[in-house]
Parts: structure tokens; sequence; C-alpha cells
């Protein structure tokens, strides 16, 4: 077995691990089995629960159907969200869904930061609800999964199976970046996915309700998060 690749050594090994794409899942099952094989129980998947996350839980699901998948649960998402999280408990019964929550509540956290906090400093919301919870899980993790394509944005279009992740100080799989929008929906249909009905409202990309809108330019999947400020990203891929 080859040496395991850890974020310590991922300058030296990282080019020894190649995967092809022209297979019909456009390299993300090559990439999913070789993850679960490479890292076992120490790859956790960080899943927003978009449509890309359920297609990379179904696909997830053919390789490691006990697999960990993790949905940081900031108190602050649409009410469809959750209810298409009990839908994938449902179809997907032996993966491991957990919630994970902040340390402080919502209330918690307006006492010390003041009320509606992703209004005056979301960079300082997202810390707290998304980027610190994800530090802790992955904490004992060597790798994650995450669903990241190229075309959503330009901040992603460098992406790449393998990632050296600075942030968290480990190793990000991305095993759908070569997948279109089309792509997606088309194998969401096919295999006749749940999804967010939100998606059939101008909403192509998910996050907190507060802070997501529809998309307001259909070139930029990502156009409706954050709008009317240069947030772009809540700060989990920089």
């Amino acid at each position: 077995m080859s040496e395991l690749l850890t974020y310590e050594n991922f300058d030296q090994l990282a080019s020894s691990f190649e995967f092809s794409h022209d297979d019909e899942t456009k390299g993300a099952l090559g990439a999913l089995k070789w993850a679960y094989s490479h890292y076992g129980d120490q790859l956790v998947y960080a899943c927003s629960f978009g449509i890309e996350g359920i297609v990379l839980i179904d696909l997830i699901s053919k390789v490691n159907e006990k697999a960990k998948v993790v949905f940081l649960d900031t108190n602050l998402h649409f009410k469809e969200t959750y209810e298409l999280i009990e839908k994938v408990k449902e179809r997907y019964p032996s993966l491991q869904i957990e919630m994970k929550k902040p340390s402080l509540t919502l209330e918690e956290q307006a006492k010390q930061f003041g009320e509606e906090l992703w209004k005056s400093n979301p960079n300082k919301c997202c810390e707290i609800r998304k980027i610190l919870p994800l530090t802790e899980v992955l904490s004992g993790a060597t790798a994650w999964l995450s669903g990241l394509r190229r075309d959503q944005s330009e901040s992603r279009k460098n992406t790449e199976y393998i990632n050296k992740d600075n942030k968290f100080k480990s190793v990000k799989v991305c095993p759908l970046i070569h997948w279109t929008w089309k792509d997606i929906w088309r194998y969401a249909h096919k295999q006749q996915l749940d999804y967010n009905k939100l998606h059939d409202n101008g909403y192509p990309s998910i996050g907190c309700a507060p802070c997501t809108s529809p998309a307001i330019n259909i070139d930029d999947l990502r156009s409706g998060r954050w709008t009317g400020t240069n947030k772009t990203e809540c700060g989990l891929h920089q």
C-alpha cells in the first residue's frame, strides 16, 4: 500500500496519485474509491446538502454505505434544507450523518456580538457558525471530501481532485471537479434523487437563509450568496 498522503507530506507525494476522468462519472467514482481505500475511517464528508452534495452522497453510498457525513448546522438554514436532510437519512439509513452545531447558540452569539451578526460582520458569523465547527470535526481527520466543482465560480476554477488545505491543515478531496451544472442535474434526475426544492425557485447555491437569495446572474451560480457585499465564500474553501 502506498504511503498515506497527509497535509505534512502533501508536496512530496501528491503528484504520485493520478485519476482518469474519462469514465461516465468523470473520475468521481475513481476518486472516491481511492479516497476511502486510502484514508478509511479518517475521511470525512462535509456536506451542505445542495444539489452537488446530494449527488456526491449517492456516489459515496456506492463506495462506502457507512461513510461519515457532517452537516454544519448553523441553526440558520432554510426549513427546506432540514426537510431534505430527513429524506436523505431515510434513503441512506446506513450513512453516519452528524449535525454539527456551533459552540455558541444564536442567543449567546447575539449577546456577545450583537443581533444579526450576519449583517454587521458576516465573516465573523461564518467563522463562529461554520469554520470553527468544521475545525473541530477535522481535528481527528486526515482528509475530507467536498463537492466543489471548477465551473461554480472563478475562485474554484483551479480546484484539483486532491488539494492541500492550508486552512484546516488537511487534505481536501474533490471528486466532482469536472462535472458541469448540467451533469449534476442529469445525474440527479436519472437517479431520481431528492433535492432542495429551493433549487426550483432560482437558488442554484443554498447556504444560510439570511445570506442566500435567488441568483442575480445566470452565469454565476453563487451570485445569490451575500448579495450587496464583496463576500463570495464562507471561508471553508479559502
